[in-house]
């Protein structure tokens, strides 16, 4: 196994990260801002390396300083987390050219993966259901408007390097596609360096549902059923459960198979995540693929019993998968939900301080937090301060669990988005599984 491994990452994954690491005896670096200096990840790993002043583009993205500090602390490999640097090929390939191992995928597999056009085209290749739309990206608004005459209106216009919901807008009239075509290039060329963009027929009111995916060096491969994660805001996820109460036994087979047909023909290794839409009548289409460990893996953790960042280390040190997929189960149900410093009604960041910090505790209640007492919440990062994960029998019972979890959960001195999630996790709605892409839209109009 691995001596020492160095964390491109910050927060709650960080933290995650090393406690896995600690189950190996693995020694640990940590990578820090000026703004997270005192930060609890900081303190628990075995070492630590300032990498630059609190902006991200200054600190936590210079790939190059990160690569120098893993070879100067004798690192020999580097976990990126998700976010920031995952997903990033270009620096896949400095750790690999620095002679050490990421912990992830190849760098081919990651940019492979990391065009939305491209992913399409090798998706339709490989015979996974896509969306119908433009078959690679569209040039001129002339193009754009005689693809969408084809498949019909709604479309939505999409950059090719997109993420996180930016670079996508739904258009309804050609009139409206020649206004989004200039605007939507502007902004996927500020936000990505790149303005490809192309065109999916719209899909009303789907589901989020996604498929987590192991994969050795040696071909072996599995997939560890579902997470729903259609409860979003701003394209966003909020909360996410497993299993899905959409999802039948058939249809879980034939995603599960989709998933894996989209892994193996990129020569996929390490974990990794298929997104689909699926609609109202439970046909799929792929999404994306996430080529990293997801925010919201402790939901797959808690109902397979498996360590999934375990299995990022055992398998990037080349082991292969210790068990076939007719060994796997899923055992109960479990949600996640995801706690942010943001305004809940505004849905917008509120950094500040910290004052008091309560966490709910007790059977089938888990936390992934960055912080656990008084602290500064930062307005350089991604405002999330935890993740919230409850696991029970059956999905009444998680959802009671979650009800009680949430009413003993105290954030004080910033807001926070815990009303919120009180308000969905009491809803008949969710209680009755009515989780589309909208939820969040309709909760808030039905008052």
């Amino acid at each position: 196994m691995f001596q020492k491994v160095l964390i491109a990452n910050r927060g709650e994954i960080a933290r995650r990260i090393i406690r896995s690491c600690k189950r190996f005896n693995i020694s640990t670096v940590a990578i820090y801002s000026d703004a997270d200096a005192d930060a609890l990840h900081v303190r628990e790993a075995d070492e630590a390396v300032r990498i630059g002043p609190p902006p991200v583009a200054k600190s936590y993205l210079q790939a190059e300083a990160i690569v120098q500090a893993a070879v100067d602390m004798g690192s020999d490999a580097v976990h990126p987390g998700y976010g920031l640097l995952s997903e990033n090929a270009a620096f896949a390939r400095l750790v690999e050219a620095a002679g050490l191992t990421f912990i992830g995928p190849t760098s081919d597999a990651i940019e492979a993966m990391g065009s939305k056009v491209n992913a399409r085209k090798l998706m339709a290749q490989a015979g996974v259901p896509t969306v119908p739309g433009s078959l690679g990206a569209v040039a001129s608004v002339e193009e754009a408007r005689r693809v969408a005459g084809e498949i019909g209106y709604p479309v939505m216009l999409k950059a090719s390097s997109g993420g996180g919901g930016i670079g996508m807008q739904l258009v309804h009239t050609p009139e409206e596609l020649e206004r989004a075509f200039t605007s939507n290039r502007a902004r996927a060329e500020s936000y990505f360096g790149s303005g490809e963009m192309f065109l999916e027929k719209y899909v009303a009111s789907p589901r989020h549902v996604e498929i987590q995916l192991l994969f050795d060096a040696y071909g072996n491969g599995v997939y560890l059923f579902e997470r729903e994660c259609s409860i979003q805001r701003r394209n966003q996820k909020v909360l996410e459960e497993a299993p899905s109460t959409f999802v039948t036994d058939e249809l879980r087979e034939a995603m599960g198979r989709a998933a894996l047909s989209a892994g193996r023909a990129i020569g996929y290794r390490n974990a990794g995540t298929v997104e689909f839409l699926v609609d109202a009548n439970r046909n799929f289409y792929f999404l994306e693929m996430n080529t990293r460990l997801q925010v919201e893996h402790p939901v797959t953790e808690m109902v397979t019993g498996l360590d999934l960042v375990e299995w990022q280390l055992r398998i990037a040190h080349g082991e292969e998968l210790g068990f076939t997929q007719s060994q796997l189960s899923c055992s109960g149900h479990a949600i996640e939900v995801r706690v942010y410093a943001e305004d809940p009604v505004r849905m917008l960041p509120s950094p500040g301080t910290i004052t008091a910090l309560t966490l709910p505790v007790g059977e089938g209640v888990r936390n992934d937090v960055s912080v656990e007492g008084p602290a500064v919440i930062t307005p350089f990062y991604d405002p999330m301060i935890g993740k919230l994960i409850v696991h029970a029998d059956n999905r009444e019972n998680a959802i009671n669990r979650l009800n009680e979890a949430l009413a003993t959960y105290r954030i004080e001195g910033i807001k926070t988005n815990l009303p919120l999630l009180r308000e969905i996790a009491a809803s008949a709605a969710f209680g009755n599984g009515q989780t589309t892409t909208d939820f969040i839209a309709k909760l808030q109009a039905s008052k």
